[in-house]
């Protein structure tokens, strides 16, 4: 049923956002990143605002902030559009903020890094920490993670990874590994040496797009991580035991965990929804990050990991790079329709209960 929402490319995502934020009475403000697509038209992030300007209430809903992760957070934007948004709109102290393909330039080739080859969701540092450093571990796994070469041969990564994960255990390696590092510019993980230009539009304009709230509700759809058509919702900050428990009176307290590592998630370095909470720390600003799961973790990173080592070291005309792309999609938007439909309506779920925390009468403050 839901399925329907899912869109075959960036360009027909983006249309189709753009037509159904119309339809409902939005207006669109959409900020080129400097980039065209392959059709020769600018890729852009493009922010659909519906209901009052100036409510006091905004539930914002970010999609493809890891570009190829797009396919379903689009569909679940989408999908908000057509089946969700008159109801919540009848309430005059709601306004809604959609954010469509936070990195357009992913989500159009099947990249989950940016065109510099930066992760968006370790390029949002706060507290003025500098772009630069690694954790230890990643350098002593740097070989096996960002092979400089095209692949070929037996390397057997599956045994290697599944016999370091045995050595040191999943929770070290999250850390280690996949929370941000500067300083593999090439690597996986790689936050950036500076702000990247979908994280400075962003911050230019947040702050527009919430003016006149006093409250609101940010959920970041993404994929790739836990049980088949699963969810969990991280807490933006991982110590923070009261907003973990606040979350969890609207979303349901079994979903909600902290970013740490011994969950499905893990603490990240430049977190996009952390960066929006504190640069809006005038406001009462909660942010989530909806995780929805697909396959087991090492069939992933091994998905992301062919994709990058052809992307940089193979011919993108290449039958390897092809598959690596295929490989990508499928890893982070499964094609089968019963996961695609049961993952939707649990994000209509989350959009519901994300409405209900800032608007509903039951509502608790922290």
């Amino acid at each position: 049923m839901f399925e329907q929402f899912f869109s075959p490319d960036y360009n027909t995502a983006r249309r189709r956002f753009r037509t159904l934020v119309k339809e409902h009475g939005g207006r669109i403000d959409s900020h080129e990143i400097g980039l065209d697509g392959a059709d020769g038209k600018p890729l852009t992030i493009d922010i659909g605002l519906l209901g009052e300007p100036k409510a006091k209430s905004r539930l914002v809903i970010s999609s493809g902030t890891h570009g190829v992760e797009g396919f379903f957070g689009s569909a679940v934007q989408l999908a908000y559009l057509e089946k969700q948004i008159e109801d919540d709109l009848k309430d005059p102290s709601l306004g809604v903020v959609l954010i469509h393909a936070v990195n357009p330039y992913g989500f159009a080739n099947l990249r989950r890094v940016n065109e510099e080859n930066i992760d968006l969701n370790r390029n949002f540092l706060t507290d003025q920490r500098p772009f630069e450093g690694a954790d230890p571990g990643y350098a002593k796994f740097d070989p096996l993670l960002n092979p400089p070469s095209p692949p070929g041969g037996l390397e057997f990564y599956l045994l290697r990874a599944a016999l370091n994960i045995l050595r040191y255990g999943m929770p070290k390696l999250k850390s280690s590994l996949v929370s941000g590092q500067y300083e593999f510019e090439k690597g996986l993980f790689f936050g950036g040496k500076g702000p990247s230009k979908s994280s400075e539009i962003i911050k230019g304009n947040l702050h527009k797009w919430v003016e006149g709230a006093e409250r609101v509700m940010h959920v970041d759809f993404h994929t790739g991580l836990g049980p088949w058509a699963t969810y969990v919702l991280g807490a933006c900050e991982p110590a923070d035991e009261d907003e973990i428990s606040w979350l969890g009176k609207f979303f349901d307290q079994d979903y909600v965990q902290g970013m740490e590592p011994n969950g499905v998630l893990y603490e990240i370095h430049g977190e996009f929804g952390a960066w929006c909470k504190q640069a809006m720390d005038s406001l009462e600003y909660h942010a989530v990050l909806a995780e929805f799961g697909t396959y087991p973790p090492l069939k992933v990173l091994g998905a992301l990991r062919a994709e990058n080592r052809t992307h940089h070291w193979a011919d993108p005309d290449d039958r390897c790079s092809k598959d690596a792309k295929s490989q990508l999609k499928e890893a982070f938007a499964p094609a089968s329709p019963e996961w695609q439909s049961s993952c939707v309506e649990k994000g209509l779920l989350i959009a519901r209960q994300a409405v209900q925390s800032i608007t509903g009468s039951n509502r608790q403050s922290l």
